[in-house]
């Protein structure tokens, strides 16, 4: 089936394209909707420009909207005008999402489709959240946290590459503080910087970090693709 996917450059979306792929179907562009402030319910804020690096990486093309409210009405409409684009441009037939828990957008985004006769097909829905934490590192995806929101979670993970051993830390934490290991709450959010599926390695050159006690965000201030491709 020819797709488009719904990209927020993290590692669910990213992920989802890889477990798509794999189980054959094409994946025609990539859709990301680019939320007014970091107060969206629907969206994911931090470091969204540099999904235009990623997709080059996975020779992908984009196609982004500016979204001029924070409101989810507004968010959706911004959502189905990328994908009436991209199915007019590419024939897609499906709308590929990265969600593994929240009833809420899968709803929404199962709304969509309905009124735009296409599939909506969501491959890592209700995965275990360990198993998935730990395939996705099996299957050499590079990711950093770009923000946290939760108790056990402080600023020593704000830009930090993800290890197998960092899993064992994060599953003591979630169990001990009560988040979701995979994030699907919110709790963190993540950014790839390489994985299968990109043909260069993401550089992060420049950073900053903000850090208020309890939330925090890394935010990506420069960064290109290795051996300058």
């Amino acid at each position: 089936m020819k797709l488009a996917s719904l990209f927020s450059g993290g590692k669910d979306s990213t992920y989802a394209i890889l477990v798509a792929k794999n189980q054959g179907h094409e994946i025609k562009c990539l859709l990301s909707v680019y939320p007014k402030s970091d107060e969206s319910h629907l969206l994911h804020h931090p470091n969204l420009k540099w999904t235009k690096l990623q997709a080059k990486a996975m020779n992908i093309p984009q196609l982004t909207l500016s979204s001029n409210s924070d409101e989810t009405d507004t968010e959706l409409s911004s959502i189905e005008t990328l994908l009436k684009k991209a199915k007019n441009e590419y024939g897609v037939e499906g709308l590929l999402h990265g969600g593994i828990a929240s009833d809420f957008q899968k709803q929404k985004f199962e709304m969509i489709c309905k009124k735009l006769n296409i599939k909506l097909l969501s491959p890592l829905w209700h995965s275990e959240p360990k198993t998935y934490m730990s395939d996705l590192l099996k299957s050499g995806f590079d990711f950093i946290i770009t923000s946290v929101s939760s108790d056990g979670l402080d600023d020593f993970w704000l830009g930090k590459k993800i290890t197998v051993e960092d899993l064992d830390t994060l599953h003591s934490l979630s169990e001990k503080y009560g988040f979701n290991l995979n994030f699907e709450g919110g709790e963190a959010e993540t950014f790839v910087v390489n994985c299968p599926l990109f043909s260069n390695n993401i550089i992060i050159k420049n950073s900053k970090t903000h850090w208020d006690g309890y939330r925090g965000r890394f935010e990506i201030v420069e960064a290109g693709l290795e051996n300058n491709a």
